[in-house]
């Protein structure tokens, strides 16, 4: 593991979040790919390297162990340069983050595009009801300096795109703190 100040990160960490289904991972990849940043999707990573507790038949996921998940991270954090792509963010360490990315989604673009992934009862509503609610962007800015945390719409291909430009030219103007 890395030791706090050893590596000074020449790329930022840039966190994307927001309820399922408001286009993390789309954004994500685009963004990756127009900035050569990694793109790390936690879900898939809990997947691979089996950090979780099991599986949540009600919730139908896994139950993931946020300690592993940290520890999996830190020295790919500690490098910088990477696009962490999750619906949670209230467990990253503060430090890791230069951009804390919210998407939002008009409820019924997200209705559609849940429904159109099979989500169905309680799976549905609670996402929705989460978006509504706007639970990610308030757990966000509880969780880092609100100076870091901006909220993007996120119901088109335009506005991904338009987020991808924008990120994509902070991404190019970010400089190292002192």
């Amino acid at each position: 593991m890395a030791q706090n100040g050893s590596v000074r990160k020449s790329r930022p960490n840039i966190l994307v979040t927001g309820t399922p289904g408001t286009g993390k991972t789309t954004t994500s990849s685009a963004l990756a790919e127009a900035t050569q940043l990694r793109h790390i999707i936690v879900g898939d990573l809990v997947k691979e390297k089996n950090l979780h507790d099991g599986w949540d038949d009600q919730l139908e996921c896994y139950l993931i162990n946020e300690d592993l998940v940290c520890d999996e991270l830190e020295d790919l954090m500690e490098e910088g340069g990477n696009i962490v792509d999750y619906h949670g963010c209230d467990f990253f360490p503060e430090r890791w983050f230069d951009q804390v990315v919210v998407l939002q989604t008009d409820n019924t673009v997200l209705y559609d595009r849940l429904s159109r992934r099979g989500y169905t009862g309680s799976k549905l509503s609670n996402n929705i009801e989460c978006e509504i609610f706007q639970v990610l962007l308030q757990e966000a800015k509880e969780s880092y300096p609100e100076d870091i945390v901006v909220a993007l719409k996120s119901d088109t291909i335009e506005d991904i795109t338009r987020n991808v430009a924008s990120l994509t030219d902070w991404v190019g103007s970010w400089h190292p703190a002192t």
